[in-house]
């Protein structure tokens, strides 16, 4: 399969046009963000296992400080956002709505919250598996959303290889700029992490890939892509979901991951580039997560802005210091496609929140409408990156006909990039479907198993 090419850049087939809204912050650098008087730290910040705690109520951590440690490999270490006082360690809201374990941390007010380097994983001398131990170690999860574990997917099984790395900066997500300000503002931090995920990773070459709407990022990176490193940057279509890592496959080595599969297979793997300026960051100064760019956007904020935020801060008090129109009307985890509405103002910021969007109350600007039946037209079907046929899986979906869904549609190659949902004239809800039926189907397995 080749990659496909629309004036003149390569992108994939199928895919929708939503309103970009990133002009507001894309031209705002980095700026640090206060800490909260209190900071909810949850264990399960990742897919997998929930991290087990090592400090105990009552207990002073400084900043960096691990205080959670991984249980087994499909789980990451937890640290300390900020030097200060242990207070519970109990149930915390999470964006699943659900209560999850967590530490309850309260920063002091007069430290400076500096942090102390650790014990550095040395690129030269450093061995794969020492490389994936110290991933694992400084806590790193996907930082574009996913938040699957970094560790896992770089640990290329026996009897696989991978020939090329794909450093995902194309942020396709509507109202995002927080890779955008990285890429430009963090370009040492990236080309250090793409050297250790060469080396772990054995891939002979790299490709950044970056939208056409971000010419300076991809500008600037062209100019500073070191000799030692045998790669390219890569301008793709302005399309959405572009950064899906499956559409990137498709659009720059036009191979196409199969059905169950994984990136492996087709010889590729693919990280977000904030996920790999923090890997560049931290292994060398033996560091830990404690922080992250965070996109602060949307009609309803006043002062709208890419900050560094500490894990834990609720969102609550980030709103306030943001400030809010009054008829602020919903809160998105994320961008209006693929992000979660927040059911609660105590939850709290995860390493896998790349950004908060806020919408007001008024008509042009309504996160919801009244949904009505489906009229055929085949938008949906048009859309779909991925050539399902969301009309048809809306349906089953209705009649809970999940194991159909699954076995005879392929419902679980579903990434729930949302592109049924924002071209059906009829607002019929289908990515929310879609996740309801793949959690049910998850759900009869495990029951099976």
């Amino acid at each position: 399969m080749r990659p496909m090419r629309l004036l003149g850049l390569k992108t994939f087939r199928h895919g929708v046009h939503p309103p970009e809204s990133k002009d507001e912050t894309s031209g705002l650098a980095i700026r640090q963000f206060p800490f909260a008087p209190l900071l909810i730290v949850p264990l399960v910040q990742h897919m997998g296992a929930p991290s087990l705690p090592v400090v105990e109520e009552g207990q002073e951590v400084q900043r960096g400080q691990r205080i959670a440690r991984a249980d087994g490999f499909m789980s990451v270490s937890m640290h300390a956002p900020a030097s200060g006082l242990v207070r519970r360690i109990a149930l915390g809201p999470s964006i699943s709505g659900r209560m999850v374990p967590a530490v309850y941390l309260e920063p002091f007010p007069g430290s400076t919250q500096e942090v102390e380097d650790g014990t550095p994983c040395p690129l030269d001398t450093a061995t794969p598996d020492e490389i994936i131990d110290a991933i694992q170690d400084a806590g790193v999860v996907g930082l574009g959303g996913a938040a699957f574990p970094t560790h896992v997917k770089l640990k290329v099984p026996e009897g696989k290889f991978v020939d090329t790395l794909i450093i995902n900066g194309v942020e396709c997500e509507p109202f995002l700029t927080t890779d955008h300000r990285v890429m430009l503002e963090q370009s040492s931090d990236i080309f250090m992490g793409i050297r250790y995920l060469l080396k772990v990773t054995g891939a002979k070459k790299v490709i950044i890939a970056v939208e056409a709407n971000k010419p300076d990022a991809a500008a600037h990176l062209r100019e500073a892509f070191p000799s030692d490193i045998d790669g390219s940057v890569e301008v793709l279509q302005v399309k959405y979901p572009q950064g899906a890592e499956k559409m990137l496959f498709s659009a720059l080595l036009g191979r196409e991951v199969p059905s169950g599969g994984l990136p492996l297979d087709i010889h590729a793997l693919c990280c977000n580039v904030a996920t790999t300026a923090q890997i560049g960051y931290l292994l060398p100064r033996g560091r830990g997560i404690q922080e992250r760019v965070i996109t602060v956007t949307g009609p309803a904020v006043k002062r709208k802005g890419n900050y560094r935020i500490a894990i834990g801060t609720p969102l609550r008090f980030l709103l306030e210091h943001v400030g809010v129109e009054e008829d602020v009307n919903r809160v998105f985890l994320g961008g209006p496609m693929m992000g979660a509405a927040a059911s609660s103002l105590e939850i709290p910021i995860t390493k896998g929140t790349s950004g908060v969007t806020a919408f007001t109350d008024s008509a042009a600007e309504r996160t919801h409408s009244p949904v009505y039946p489906c009229i055929r037209c085949s938008y949906c079907v048009d859309a779909c990156p991925i050539f399902l046929d969301p009309s048809l899986l809306g349906k089953l979906a209705a009649n809970e006909e999940f194991e159909t869904m699954a076995e005879e549609h392929n419902l679980m190659d579903c990434f729930e990039c949302g592109s049924c949902s924002f071209v059906c004239p009829s607002h019929i809800p289908l990515v929310q479907q879609f996740r309801a039926a793949k959690a049910a189907v998850r759900k009869a397995k495990a029951g099976a198993a």
